[in-house]
């Protein structure tokens, strides 16, 4: 029996990873969560799988938490996030915290020898380099379970790397795909976050309007396929059904494709290298009988170029850039910016960064903070 340890696990894939624990229960068993402040998800989770400990990373969220579950330890904090990371029962990390806060317990997790089912962008997008070569001195599999990295991974499996010629990965293009410029001034955070394929959390559901999204999972491509930049390109594709491609030398293609469902990723990442009976139906290929495929509008959607440009240049400016967007989303959900301002003020304020090398996770960190303050300073 895996047993496995949840960063997010009152997130929309962590309650996804949790739907496959109860379908595969004879072979997982989760013995640790962790959430930031979602302390009555987090209480109907113990009170079903039984976990061994909890984390929470507010202070008094843990507090209140640990009155009603005095019968299992809990933690707070950064330190209770990297205690579950590192929990010596847990062989497998499900990282699926939103933003830099899931970096630091994932290379706890790392560091600890755990393998890593990774959901969490900022990672890779922060710290690619280190993440990656920390991953190879202790020996840990990176697992991709974001759809469009799954697919990746599975189309990739068994070829050798010199055989491909390009990464590509599919964009739904977001609510506004259809929009002009007027009406993109216009746009609210109700509207964006009404995300027509996918339903995600907040942050990420606006990332995917601007196509941020898209710009963070070339970054992480990147890095966890060891491919080059600029043999990754992206192609907007509205009904999701393609997850991501893989072009050959030779010209062929290989695709992955099915439902838009997490399910499928989150359960090829716990299972890997098996695969198992699924919960959902057969594929209908009358019911999607049509595909489209478009090339990304980069004048509207600047976000997409800023982030090429960014992981072009490294060192500190993706980990930035990050921060910086991560900044912009909540202003512009608290209706301080307008929608094409976060990819405005990104790109002005990473005009300005002083790019640095990244040598240790305290590099990442303090370029993430420096981000933080300069972006809440100028917006």
């Amino acid at each position: 029996m895996k047993k496995i340890a949840i960063l997010g696990s009152t997130g929309s894939i962590g309650e996804s990873t949790l739907k496959v624990v109860r379908h595969l229960k004879e072979r997982f068993r989760v013995t640790a969560i962790a959430a930031k402040s979602n302390i009555d998800a987090l209480e109907a989770q113990a009170r079903e799988f039984h976990p061994e400990l909890i984390a929470v990373y507010d202070e008094q969220q843990a507090q209140i938490l640990r009155k009603r579950l005095p019968h299992i330890p809990i933690e707070s904090g950064l330190a209770g996030l990297n205690a579950v990371a590192t929990h010596s029962s847990a062989s497998f990390v499900v990282s699926a915290m939103s933003g830099t806060i899931g970096l630091a317990p994932t290379v706890a997790a790392i560091q600890a020898g755990k393998n890593i089912g990774l959901a969490n962008k900022e990672v890779l997008v922060a710290g690619g380099a280190l993440v990656m070569e920390l991953a190879k001195k202790h020996g840990v599999h990176l697992l991709p379970i974001d759809s469009e990295h799954s697919a990746l991974f599975q189309c990739l499996e068994g070829q050798p790397h010199n055989a491909v010629q390009r990464l590509i990965l599919t964009a739904s293009g977001g609510p506004f795909r259809n929009f002009t410029p007027e009406q993109l001034q216009q746009v609210t955070p109700e509207q964006a976050l009404r995300h027509p394929t996918w339903n995600m959390g907040a942050k990420v559901t606006i990332d995917s309007s601007t196509l941020m999204n898209k710009g963070l999972e070339v970054i992480e491509a990147h890095w966890l396929f060891g491919v080059p930049i600029d043999k990754i390109s992206v192609v907007v594709h509205p009904q999701s059904i393609i997850h991501s491609m893989v072009e050959f030398v030779d010209n062929s293609l290989l695709a992955q494709l099915g439902e838009t469902l997490m399910i499928v990723p989150i359960q090829y990442a716990l299972t890997y290298p098996e695969r198992l009976p699924g919960t959902l139906k057969p594929f209908d290929f009358i019911k999607y009988n049509t595909l489209q495929f478009l090339v990304p509008d980069t004048d509207r959607f600047r976000c997409l170029n800023l982030a090429f440009e960014a992981v072009k240049i490294g060192g500190t400016l993706p980990c930035y850039m990050n921060a910086a967007n991560e900044v912009l989303v909540h202003r512009f959900l608290e209706k301080k910016i307008s929608w094409p301002e976060i990819a405005s003020k990104l790109e002005t304020l990473m005009e300005k960064h002083q790019v640095t090398p990244i040598r240790s996770l305290d590099d990442v960190l303090a370029a993430d903070v420096q981000a933080r303050q300069e972006t809440g300073m100028n917006s």
